[in-house]
């Protein structure tokens, strides 16, 4: 598959998404509240997860039809995850865009996650496959399991140190998760046999990990225009990222404290210019210790294995895509 015919498939799939995404929000009153969730859906974004349901469908031989409604699903349910998030973080911007809470305040940012959750929903529940209920109880240990890894990164916000294990016991939920039934859904609502569908879970679960420390690692060597949000806003928050875990483990004598005395101070309010000081510091001490580039190794270790997963499938039109996809993963810059 050539670069040309991916990118083609890639806008044709997205727009697809979009549209319904579009086609769910009418005008009613509260004004505030429909306003806000069409702010949310209409964000720009890459619809990965929406795309990996209608890939993995068409990828165990299903009809792209079959699978609309959830991934429309999948995508909303990953908004309803953003909104919250932000909220959580206090972010000031979300994909180069003020956040709800922001724009309008947190009461119509906490209704509008909950508002778009629901209509996930009732856009799973059009599906009318004959394994709908199998797709629903997919969708909601999902959702419950995003919620699980949500409270294990704020837990560890708290906690001066954790271990690997527990940093990917926290991504595997909060972000893997959502991706592996992703891939899940889709083979389920294609009718793919007990044997893909495990194989593309499996696919999803790396490529899930791999997304995150991606996240991680952007947050400190992106552009801020090209992210869409502040460079460092990790170091800032304090969260536990796959560099900072790796970083305590590798640094030494006056590195160790210096990283140690900055991000054990809880978080509080600092000029600009001190925030930019204080992500350039932990940021060159990442860069000393060798954390940038073992991030970048496990990156590529991840999504290795879940190519490997996607062996087992029939080669096509939708693995190739998905392979595409797991190799952009690696190489994306926001």
């Amino acid at each position: 598959m050539t670069t040309a015919r991916f990118e083609h498939r890639r806008t044709t799939l997205r727009r697809q998404v979009e549209k319904r995404l579009a086609a769910i929000i009418h005008d009613s009153e509260p004004r505030d509240l429909t306003d806000a969730t069409r702010y949310v859906l209409s964000a720009p974004g890459k619809r990965v997860r929406a795309m990996l349901v209608l890939l993995s469908c068409e990828a165990v031989g299903g009809k792209l039809s079959a699978a609309l409604d959830a991934a429309t699903a999948i995508e909303m349910l990953h908004n309803f995850t953003l909104v919250h998030d932000d909220v959580m973080d206090n972010a000031p911007s979300r994909r180069g865009r003020p956040t709800v809470h922001t724009k309008w305040d947190v009461n119509n940012a906490i209704l509008v996650g909950d508002v778009i959750l629901g209509l996930a929903y009732a856009a799973l529940l059009k599906s009318g496959n004959r394994n709908i209920s199998r797709a629903m109880k997919i969708f909601t240990d999902a959702y419950v399991e995003v919620c699980v890894g949500q409270a294990f990164d704020m837990e560890f916000e708290r906690r001066q140190r954790i271990t690997p294990r527990e940093y990917f016991r926290m991504i595997s939920s909060k972000t893997g998760e959502l991706i592996a039934a992703s891939a899940e859904l889709g083979a389920v609502l294609g009718n793919g046999t007990p044997a893909q569908t495990a194989a593309l879970r499996k696919f999803g679960a790396h490529i899930g990990r791999a997304f995150q420390i991606q996240d991680d690692l952007l947050d400190v060597v992106a552009q801020e225009k090209e992210l869409g949000k502040r460079i460092g806003g990790d170091i800032l928050s304090r969260k536990k990222t796959f560099l900072l875990v790796h970083a305590y483990k590798r640094t030494r004598g006056q590195s160790a404290r210096r990283l140690k005395a900055l991000m054990a101070a809880p978080p509080r309010p600092m000029s600009p210019g001190k925030e930019q000081q204080m992500v350039r510091e932990v940021t060159a001490i990442y860069k000393a210790s060798g954390v940038l580039d073992a991030a970048r190794r496990e990156i590529v270790r991840e999504t290795a294995a879940g190519m490997r997963a996607l062996r087992t499938l029939r080669p096509g039109t939708a693995r190739a895509m998905l392979e595409w996809m797991s190799a952009m993963l690696v190489q994306r810059t926001y």
